[in-house]
Protein backbone atom coordinates (compact mmCIF):
# COMPACT_ATOMS: atom_id res chain seq x y z
CA UNK A 1 0.00 0.00 0.00
CA UNK A 2 1.37 3.56 -1.00
CA UNK A 3 0.96 6.75 0.72
CA UNK A 4 1.36 9.37 -1.22
CA UNK A 5 1.59 13.18 -1.34
CA UNK A 6 3.75 15.62 0.96
CA UNK A 7 4.59 13.55 3.82
CA UNK A 8 4.28 14.37 7.28
CA UNK A 9 5.06 12.72 10.53
CA UNK A 10 1.72 10.63 11.96
CA UNK A 11 3.75 9.46 14.88
CA UNK A 12 4.16 12.46 17.63
CA UNK A 13 4.97 10.07 20.41
CA UNK A 14 7.65 8.35 18.50
CA UNK A 15 8.90 11.80 17.15
CA UNK A 16 8.98 13.66 20.23
CA UNK A 17 10.61 10.38 22.25
CA UNK A 18 13.31 10.42 19.26
CA UNK A 19 14.07 14.37 19.84
CA UNK A 20 14.32 14.05 23.51
CA UNK A 21 16.91 11.31 23.44
CA UNK A 22 19.08 12.96 20.86
CA UNK A 23 18.49 16.80 20.61
CA UNK A 24 18.06 17.33 24.50
CA UNK A 25 20.41 14.76 26.28
CA UNK A 26 22.36 17.33 27.46
CA UNK A 27 19.99 20.25 28.52
CA UNK A 28 20.69 19.69 32.38
CA UNK A 29 24.29 20.76 32.02
CA UNK A 30 25.22 24.30 32.06
CA UNK A 31 25.74 26.03 29.03
CA UNK A 32 29.10 27.77 30.53
CA UNK A 33 30.63 24.28 31.57
CA UNK A 34 30.19 22.67 28.12
CA UNK A 35 30.32 24.51 24.43
CA UNK A 36 26.86 23.39 22.99
CA UNK A 37 27.54 20.86 20.58
CA UNK A 38 25.05 18.88 17.95
CA UNK A 39 23.03 15.71 17.83
CA UNK A 40 24.90 13.13 16.05
CA UNK A 41 22.64 10.55 14.89
CA UNK A 42 23.04 9.04 11.65
CA UNK A 43 19.60 7.41 10.72
CA UNK A 44 18.05 9.48 8.21
CA UNK A 45 15.22 7.02 7.46
CA UNK A 46 13.98 3.39 8.30
CA UNK A 47 10.61 2.48 8.14
CA UNK A 48 10.02 6.31 9.35
CA UNK A 49 11.55 9.67 8.88
CA UNK A 50 14.02 9.99 12.21
CA UNK A 51 14.50 13.18 13.14
CA UNK A 52 13.25 15.15 10.02
CA UNK A 53 11.10 18.18 9.13
CA UNK A 54 7.50 18.00 9.93
CA UNK A 55 6.88 18.31 6.42
CA UNK A 56 9.34 15.45 5.62
CA UNK A 57 10.39 16.04 2.05
CA UNK A 58 10.85 19.89 0.87
CA UNK A 59 10.50 19.81 -2.92
CA UNK A 60 12.26 21.86 -5.42
CA UNK A 61 9.91 24.90 -6.92
CA UNK A 62 6.99 23.90 -8.80
CA UNK A 63 7.91 27.02 -10.75
CA UNK A 64 10.78 25.46 -12.13
CA UNK A 65 9.08 22.54 -13.76
CA UNK A 66 8.98 20.27 -10.05
CA UNK A 67 6.49 17.93 -9.81
CA UNK A 68 5.33 17.59 -5.97
CA UNK A 69 3.02 14.64 -6.12
CA UNK A 70 5.22 11.74 -6.89
CA UNK A 71 6.40 11.20 -3.54
CA UNK A 72 5.23 8.92 -0.81
CA UNK A 73 6.31 5.62 0.86
CA UNK A 74 4.67 2.16 0.50
CA UNK A 75 4.11 -0.56 2.52
CA UNK A 76 4.35 -3.17 0.18
CA UNK A 77 8.48 -2.68 -0.66
CA UNK A 78 10.85 -2.50 1.72
CA UNK A 79 14.99 -3.44 1.82
CA UNK A 80 14.58 -3.83 5.29
CA UNK A 81 11.31 -3.71 7.76
CA UNK A 82 8.06 -3.10 6.03
CA UNK A 83 7.82 0.18 4.66
CA UNK A 84 10.46 2.01 1.71
CA UNK A 85 10.28 5.41 0.42
CA UNK A 86 8.40 5.53 -3.15
CA UNK A 87 8.91 7.95 -5.66
CA UNK A 88 7.22 8.12 -9.32
CA UNK A 89 9.31 10.18 -11.36
CA UNK A 90 6.47 11.90 -14.10
CA UNK A 91 7.13 11.86 -17.98
CA UNK A 92 8.28 15.28 -19.17
CA UNK A 93 4.74 16.39 -20.29
CA UNK A 94 3.30 15.69 -17.54
CA UNK A 95 0.91 18.76 -16.75
CA UNK A 96 1.73 18.54 -12.71
CA UNK A 97 5.76 18.62 -13.57
CA UNK A 98 8.37 17.07 -15.65
CA UNK A 99 10.77 15.79 -13.40
CA UNK A 100 10.90 15.49 -9.28
CA UNK A 101 13.37 16.54 -6.75
CA UNK A 102 13.85 18.06 -3.13
CA UNK A 103 15.72 17.42 0.25
CA UNK A 104 15.45 15.96 4.13
CA UNK A 105 16.04 18.45 6.24
CA UNK A 106 17.12 17.66 10.12
CA UNK A 107 14.48 19.29 12.57
CA UNK A 108 16.62 20.83 14.40
CA UNK A 109 19.25 23.52 14.56
CA UNK A 110 21.89 20.43 12.82
CA UNK A 111 23.48 17.26 13.03
CA UNK A 112 27.26 16.60 13.89
CA UNK A 113 28.05 14.04 11.04
CA UNK A 114 32.02 14.30 11.84
CA UNK A 115 32.54 10.88 12.81
CA UNK A 116 30.94 9.29 9.54
CA UNK A 117 32.84 9.02 6.00
CA UNK A 118 29.42 8.18 3.50
CA UNK A 119 25.97 8.98 3.24
CA UNK A 120 24.89 5.20 2.26
CA UNK A 121 21.40 3.65 0.99
CA UNK A 122 19.68 1.15 -0.47
CA UNK A 123 17.50 1.29 -3.89
CA UNK A 124 15.79 -0.30 -6.42
CA UNK A 125 14.31 0.84 -9.68
CA UNK A 126 11.38 -0.26 -11.91
CA UNK A 127 13.55 0.06 -14.31
CA UNK A 128 17.88 1.28 -15.02
CA UNK A 129 16.83 4.62 -14.78
CA UNK A 130 19.40 7.50 -13.52
CA UNK A 131 19.08 9.77 -11.15
CA UNK A 132 21.13 11.95 -8.54
CA UNK A 133 21.36 11.89 -5.30
CA UNK A 134 23.19 13.63 -2.10
CA UNK A 135 23.44 15.76 0.93
CA UNK A 136 24.21 19.19 2.48
CA UNK A 137 21.52 20.77 0.36
CA UNK A 138 18.94 22.82 2.74
CA UNK A 139 18.27 25.52 -0.01
CA UNK A 140 19.87 28.46 1.94
CA UNK A 141 23.52 28.42 1.63
CA UNK A 142 24.66 24.57 0.78
CA UNK A 143 27.82 25.55 2.16
CA UNK A 144 28.31 21.72 2.01
CA UNK A 145 26.79 20.17 -0.75
CA UNK A 146 27.28 16.86 -2.34
CA UNK A 147 26.29 14.94 -5.10
CA UNK A 148 26.30 12.39 -6.89
CA UNK A 149 24.61 12.45 -10.49
CA UNK A 150 24.75 8.93 -11.64
CA UNK A 151 23.06 6.83 -9.74
CA UNK A 152 22.36 3.93 -11.77
CA UNK A 153 19.31 2.40 -10.44
CA UNK A 154 18.69 -1.59 -10.52
CA UNK A 155 15.79 -3.82 -10.98
CA UNK A 156 16.73 -5.38 -7.67
CA UNK A 157 18.02 -4.08 -4.37
CA UNK A 158 21.48 -2.32 -4.12
CA UNK A 159 23.57 -0.34 -1.61
CA UNK A 160 24.51 3.18 -2.53
CA UNK A 161 27.49 4.76 -1.32
CA UNK A 162 28.63 8.67 -1.41
CA UNK A 163 31.50 9.92 0.19
CA UNK A 164 32.08 12.85 2.64
CA UNK A 165 34.90 14.51 1.38
CA UNK A 166 36.11 16.25 4.80
CA UNK A 167 34.06 14.63 7.31
CA UNK A 168 35.36 17.49 10.10
CA UNK A 169 33.32 20.45 8.35
CA UNK A 170 30.37 18.84 8.88
CA UNK A 171 29.91 20.00 12.20
CA UNK A 172 25.95 21.11 11.68
CA UNK A 173 24.63 19.99 8.76
CA UNK A 174 20.14 20.97 8.08
CA UNK A 175 21.04 18.95 4.62
CA UNK A 176 20.36 15.14 4.92
CA UNK A 177 19.58 14.33 1.51
CA UNK A 178 19.21 15.47 -1.92
CA UNK A 179 17.38 13.79 -4.85
CA UNK A 180 16.23 14.51 -8.37
CA UNK A 181 15.28 12.46 -11.18
CA UNK A 182 13.64 12.96 -14.84
CA UNK A 183 13.23 10.95 -17.83
CA UNK A 184 16.59 11.51 -19.92
CA UNK A 185 18.04 7.89 -19.19
CA UNK A 186 14.47 6.65 -19.90
CA UNK A 187 13.75 8.19 -23.32
CA UNK A 188 10.42 10.07 -21.75
CA UNK A 189 9.14 6.87 -20.00
CA UNK A 190 8.21 7.61 -16.70
CA UNK A 191 8.98 5.48 -13.36
CA UNK A 192 9.45 4.24 -9.77
CA UNK A 193 12.12 3.92 -7.65
CA UNK A 194 12.52 3.14 -3.98
CA UNK A 195 14.88 4.18 -1.20
CA UNK A 196 15.53 2.45 1.98
CA UNK A 197 17.90 2.20 4.90
CA UNK A 198 18.89 5.81 4.34
CA UNK A 199 21.87 7.18 6.87
CA UNK A 200 25.02 8.07 7.62
CA UNK A 201 27.69 5.82 8.28
CA UNK A 202 31.58 5.26 9.25
CA UNK A 203 32.59 2.71 6.47
CA UNK A 204 36.30 3.15 7.28
CA UNK A 205 37.03 1.66 3.94
CA UNK A 206 36.94 4.09 1.55
CA UNK A 207 40.07 4.60 0.21
CA UNK A 208 42.32 6.40 -3.03
CA UNK A 209 40.69 9.68 -1.98
CA UNK A 210 41.65 12.51 -5.08
CA UNK A 211 39.91 15.59 -4.86
CA UNK A 212 40.03 17.73 -7.98
CA UNK A 213 39.40 21.56 -8.52
CA UNK A 214 38.86 22.86 -12.29
CA UNK A 215 37.67 19.07 -12.91
CA UNK A 216 41.97 18.59 -12.66
CA UNK A 217 43.07 20.47 -14.94
CA UNK A 218 46.41 22.45 -14.72
CA UNK A 219 45.29 26.07 -16.27
CA UNK A 220 46.89 28.99 -17.10
CA UNK A 221 45.07 32.39 -17.60
CA UNK A 222 45.54 35.68 -17.98
CA UNK A 223 43.88 37.84 -14.82
CA UNK A 224 43.08 41.55 -14.19
CA UNK A 225 43.11 43.82 -11.07
CA UNK A 226 39.20 43.75 -9.90
CA UNK A 227 38.03 40.40 -11.39
CA UNK A 228 36.61 37.61 -9.61
CA UNK A 229 36.75 34.11 -10.68
CA UNK A 230 34.95 31.51 -9.41
CA UNK A 231 37.14 28.02 -9.03
CA UNK A 232 34.79 25.68 -10.93
CA UNK A 233 35.28 22.13 -11.74
CA UNK A 234 35.45 20.59 -7.67
CA UNK A 235 34.99 17.01 -7.35
CA UNK A 236 36.18 14.47 -4.91
CA UNK A 237 37.01 10.89 -5.75
CA UNK A 238 37.08 7.44 -3.66
CA UNK A 239 37.71 3.83 -4.39
CA UNK A 240 34.25 1.84 -2.93
CA UNK A 241 34.82 -1.40 -0.89
CA UNK A 242 33.49 -2.72 -4.52
CA UNK A 243 36.64 -1.64 -5.96
CA UNK A 244 34.82 1.10 -8.31
CA UNK A 245 36.50 4.97 -8.38
CA UNK A 246 33.53 6.98 -7.62
CA UNK A 247 33.92 10.50 -8.50
CA UNK A 248 31.04 12.91 -6.49
CA UNK A 249 30.58 16.81 -7.37
CA UNK A 250 31.85 18.61 -4.01
CA UNK A 251 30.84 22.06 -2.81
CA UNK A 252 34.21 24.48 -2.65
CA UNK A 253 33.86 25.16 1.13
CA UNK A 254 35.30 21.40 1.26
CA UNK A 255 38.34 22.42 0.23
CA UNK A 256 41.76 24.51 1.42
CA UNK A 257 42.48 27.16 -0.84
CA UNK A 258 46.26 28.53 -1.39
CA UNK A 259 47.11 31.43 -3.53
CA UNK A 260 51.33 31.40 -3.76
CA UNK A 261 51.00 35.47 -4.41
CA UNK A 262 48.48 36.88 -1.89
CA UNK A 263 49.58 39.85 -3.27
CA UNK A 264 47.94 39.09 -6.84
CA UNK A 265 45.01 37.26 -5.81
CA UNK A 266 43.40 36.22 -3.05
CA UNK A 267 41.13 32.84 -2.69
CA UNK A 268 38.23 32.62 -0.14
CA UNK A 269 36.39 29.69 1.81
CA UNK A 270 34.10 29.92 -0.91
CA UNK A 271 36.47 29.30 -3.75
CA UNK A 272 36.20 32.64 -5.22
CA UNK A 273 39.50 34.35 -6.36
CA UNK A 274 40.13 37.47 -6.03
CA UNK A 275 42.75 39.66 -8.47
CA UNK A 276 44.04 42.64 -6.33
CA UNK A 277 47.37 43.02 -8.15
CA UNK A 278 49.95 42.83 -10.84
CA UNK A 279 52.07 39.24 -11.15
CA UNK A 280 51.48 35.87 -11.21
CA UNK A 281 50.37 33.14 -9.17
CA UNK A 282 49.21 30.11 -8.72
CA UNK A 283 45.70 28.60 -7.13
CA UNK A 284 45.90 25.23 -5.43
CA UNK A 285 44.11 23.51 -2.61
CA UNK A 286 43.60 20.34 -0.68
CA UNK A 287 41.00 18.50 1.86
CA UNK A 288 42.20 17.42 4.43
CA UNK A 289 45.81 16.12 4.03
CA UNK A 290 44.89 15.32 0.36
CA UNK A 291 46.21 17.60 -2.30
CA UNK A 292 43.29 18.29 -4.88
CA UNK A 293 44.77 17.58 -8.76
CA UNK A 294 44.03 20.40 -10.58
CA UNK A 295 45.53 23.99 -10.35
CA UNK A 296 45.06 27.75 -11.94
CA UNK A 297 48.20 29.91 -12.67
CA UNK A 298 46.74 33.74 -13.29
CA UNK A 299 49.26 36.47 -14.73
CA UNK A 300 47.41 40.20 -14.05
CA UNK A 301 48.58 42.86 -16.08
CA UNK A 302 45.93 45.13 -14.60
CA UNK A 303 42.39 46.48 -15.09
CA UNK A 304 40.26 44.47 -17.66
CA UNK A 305 38.75 46.45 -20.46
CA UNK A 306 34.99 46.64 -20.35
CA UNK A 307 32.78 45.40 -23.35
CA UNK A 308 31.08 48.25 -25.18
CA UNK A 309 27.94 49.19 -23.71
CA UNK A 310 24.85 48.40 -25.43
CA UNK A 311 22.94 51.77 -25.91
CA UNK A 312 19.76 49.89 -28.12
CA UNK A 313 16.31 50.12 -26.77
CA UNK A 314 15.45 47.55 -24.19
CA UNK A 315 11.68 47.08 -26.23
CA UNK A 316 14.09 45.59 -29.35
CA UNK A 317 15.97 43.04 -27.49
CA UNK A 318 16.01 39.51 -26.33
CA UNK A 319 19.25 39.33 -24.11
CA UNK A 320 20.98 36.16 -23.13
CA UNK A 321 23.49 37.45 -21.16
CA UNK A 322 24.19 41.56 -20.52
CA UNK A 323 23.90 44.39 -17.52
CA UNK A 324 22.19 46.51 -19.87
CA UNK A 325 19.38 44.53 -20.33
CA UNK A 326 16.73 42.01 -18.69
CA UNK A 327 17.69 38.80 -19.70
CA UNK A 328 15.40 36.08 -19.93
CA UNK A 329 15.44 32.79 -18.26
CA UNK A 330 18.62 30.36 -18.67
CA UNK A 331 19.54 27.32 -18.27
CA UNK A 332 22.97 27.06 -18.32
CA UNK A 333 26.04 29.31 -19.46
CA UNK A 334 27.68 26.02 -19.85
CA UNK A 335 26.27 22.60 -19.86
CA UNK A 336 29.93 20.70 -19.37
CA UNK A 337 28.74 18.03 -21.48
CA UNK A 338 30.31 15.01 -22.42
CA UNK A 339 33.06 15.76 -24.58
CA UNK A 340 33.09 19.27 -23.72
CA UNK A 341 36.65 20.61 -22.24
CA UNK A 342 35.26 24.24 -21.90
CA UNK A 343 35.50 25.44 -18.43
CA UNK A 344 34.14 28.88 -17.25
CA UNK A 345 30.69 29.79 -17.77
CA UNK A 346 29.03 27.84 -14.30
CA UNK A 347 25.61 28.01 -13.23
CA UNK A 348 22.82 29.85 -14.73
CA UNK A 349 23.03 33.38 -12.76
CA UNK A 350 24.47 36.38 -14.92
CA UNK A 351 25.39 37.92 -11.60
CA UNK A 352 27.40 34.95 -10.95
CA UNK A 353 29.77 34.28 -13.54
CA UNK A 354 33.70 34.32 -14.13
CA UNK A 355 34.90 38.24 -14.06
CA UNK A 356 33.27 41.20 -12.44
CA UNK A 357 35.06 44.12 -13.99
CA UNK A 358 34.53 47.88 -13.02
CA UNK A 359 32.59 49.77 -15.47
CA UNK A 360 34.34 53.58 -16.61
CA UNK A 361 31.13 54.66 -15.03
CA UNK A 362 30.87 53.10 -11.99
CA UNK A 363 29.32 49.72 -11.38
CA UNK A 364 30.31 45.84 -12.41
CA UNK A 365 30.36 44.20 -15.93
CA UNK A 366 29.89 40.67 -15.47
CA UNK A 367 32.10 38.62 -18.42
CA UNK A 368 31.78 34.88 -19.43
CA UNK A 369 35.45 33.76 -19.53
CA UNK A 370 35.68 30.77 -21.36
CA UNK A 371 38.82 28.69 -20.68
CA UNK A 372 40.11 25.32 -22.80
CA UNK A 373 37.26 26.10 -25.14
CA UNK A 374 36.31 23.25 -27.65
CA UNK A 375 32.68 23.84 -27.35
CA UNK A 376 30.12 25.40 -24.80
CA UNK A 377 26.58 26.76 -24.86
CA UNK A 378 24.08 29.07 -23.41
CA UNK A 379 21.17 26.76 -22.81
CA UNK A 380 17.48 28.05 -23.05
CA UNK A 381 16.10 24.40 -22.71
CA UNK A 382 14.30 23.13 -19.85
CA UNK A 383 13.54 26.33 -18.79
CA UNK A 384 9.99 27.45 -17.92
CA UNK A 385 9.52 28.18 -21.61
CA UNK A 386 11.70 28.24 -25.10
CA UNK A 387 12.91 31.96 -26.12
CA UNK A 388 10.86 33.14 -29.22
CA UNK A 389 13.13 35.64 -30.88
CA UNK A 390 11.17 35.35 -34.11
CA UNK A 391 10.10 38.87 -33.89
CA UNK A 392 14.71 39.43 -34.17
CA UNK A 393 16.13 40.45 -36.90
CA UNK A 394 20.32 40.31 -35.20
CA UNK A 395 22.44 38.32 -33.30
CA UNK A 396 25.02 40.54 -31.11
CA UNK A 397 27.82 39.12 -29.25
CA UNK A 398 31.23 40.74 -27.55
CA UNK A 399 33.97 38.65 -27.74
CA UNK A 400 37.43 39.13 -26.37
CA UNK A 401 40.53 37.01 -27.37
CA UNK A 402 43.85 37.51 -25.60
CA UNK A 403 46.22 34.98 -27.60
CA UNK A 404 47.63 34.92 -30.61
CA UNK A 405 45.51 34.54 -33.61
CA UNK A 406 46.82 31.86 -36.09
CA UNK A 407 45.51 31.33 -39.60
CA UNK A 408 43.72 27.90 -38.81
CA UNK A 409 41.55 29.22 -36.08
CA UNK A 410 38.21 30.14 -35.99
CA UNK A 411 34.97 30.09 -33.89
CA UNK A 412 31.89 28.79 -34.48
CA UNK A 413 28.72 30.22 -33.58
CA UNK A 414 25.63 27.86 -33.58
CA UNK A 415 21.94 28.35 -33.21
CA UNK A 416 20.13 25.40 -32.32
CA UNK A 417 15.86 25.45 -31.61
CA UNK A 418 14.08 22.80 -29.09
CA UNK A 419 15.78 20.62 -26.64
CA UNK A 420 18.72 19.12 -29.50
CA UNK A 421 16.18 16.29 -30.13
CA UNK A 422 12.90 15.10 -32.25
CA UNK A 423 12.88 17.99 -35.07
CA UNK A 424 14.81 20.63 -34.12
CA UNK A 425 16.65 22.84 -36.88
CA UNK A 426 20.06 24.52 -36.38
CA UNK A 427 22.56 27.05 -37.99
CA UNK A 428 25.96 28.16 -38.00
CA UNK A 429 27.92 31.48 -38.56
CA UNK A 430 31.63 30.74 -38.77
CA UNK A 431 34.43 33.53 -37.78
CA UNK A 432 37.63 33.02 -39.69
CA UNK A 433 41.01 33.81 -38.52
CA UNK A 434 41.13 37.22 -39.92
CA UNK A 435 37.39 38.25 -38.60
CA UNK A 436 39.05 37.23 -35.35
CA UNK A 437 41.50 39.82 -35.61
CA UNK A 438 38.89 42.91 -36.24
CA UNK A 439 38.89 44.22 -32.20
CA UNK A 440 38.98 47.30 -31.33
CA UNK A 441 41.84 48.70 -29.26
CA UNK A 442 41.05 47.26 -25.68
CA UNK A 443 40.56 43.87 -27.93
CA UNK A 444 36.53 43.67 -28.29
CA UNK A 445 35.20 41.89 -31.19
CA UNK A 446 31.59 43.64 -31.67
CA UNK A 447 29.51 41.08 -33.80
CA UNK A 448 26.31 41.62 -35.35
CA UNK A 449 25.10 38.92 -37.54
CA UNK A 450 22.23 38.59 -39.29
CA UNK A 451 20.08 35.82 -37.74
CA UNK A 452 19.24 35.35 -42.02
CA UNK A 453 23.00 34.12 -42.33
CA UNK A 454 22.54 31.61 -39.75
CA UNK A 455 21.69 28.82 -42.42
CA UNK A 456 19.35 25.99 -41.70
CA UNK A 457 17.82 27.61 -38.32
CA UNK A 458 14.57 28.24 -39.32
CA UNK A 459 12.33 27.41 -35.34
CA UNK A 460 13.25 31.25 -34.39
CA UNK A 461 10.18 30.58 -31.74
CA UNK A 462 12.26 27.71 -29.85
CA UNK A 463 15.56 28.96 -29.49
CA UNK A 464 17.28 26.02 -27.38
CA UNK A 465 20.77 26.70 -27.61
CA UNK A 466 23.62 29.44 -28.79
CA UNK A 467 27.11 27.69 -29.13
CA UNK A 468 30.44 28.67 -29.46
CA UNK A 469 32.44 26.19 -31.07
CA UNK A 470 36.50 26.43 -31.58
CA UNK A 471 37.22 22.85 -31.67
CA UNK A 472 40.41 23.89 -29.63
CA UNK A 473 42.12 26.27 -32.15
CA UNK A 474 41.06 29.28 -29.61
CA UNK A 475 41.55 27.98 -25.92
CA UNK A 476 40.01 31.20 -24.17
CA UNK A 477 37.59 33.58 -25.24
CA UNK A 478 35.68 36.31 -23.14
CA UNK A 479 31.92 37.06 -24.14
CA UNK A 480 29.54 40.03 -23.34
CA UNK A 481 26.31 41.30 -24.56
CA UNK A 482 24.82 38.59 -25.82
CA UNK A 483 21.62 39.27 -27.11
CA UNK A 484 18.98 39.40 -30.19
CA UNK A 485 17.78 42.57 -31.93
CA UNK A 486 15.63 43.58 -34.42
CA UNK A 487 17.04 46.44 -36.67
Amino acid sequence: MKTMKLIKLNNAFLLGLILSLTYGCERDISDDAIPATFPTIGDIFTDTPIGLTEEFFNSFDPADGANVNGFGTDNGEAFEGSISIRIDVPAPNDPDGGFIGGIFEDAGAGRNLTQYDALTFWAKGSTTGIVEAGFGTDFVENEYAVSFPNVQLSTDWKKYIIPIPDPSKLVQEKGMFLFSAGTQSTNGFGFTFWIDELRFENLGTLGQEVPRIFSGASLVQEAFVGSTIQISGTSYTVNLPTGINQTVNAAPSYFDFSSSNESVATVSESGEITVIGVGTTTITASVGANSAEGSLELTSNGPFPSAPIPTRDPANVVSLFSDAYTNVPVRHYNGFFQFATTQGGAGADPNDVDLQVPLPGGGLDNIINYTMLNFVSIGTYETVSLVDISAMSHLHVDINIREAIDGGDFIRLSLESGTGTGSSTSGDFILNSTALGNADENGWLSLDIPISNFSGFSDLANLGQLFFVSDATISDIWVDNVYFYNE
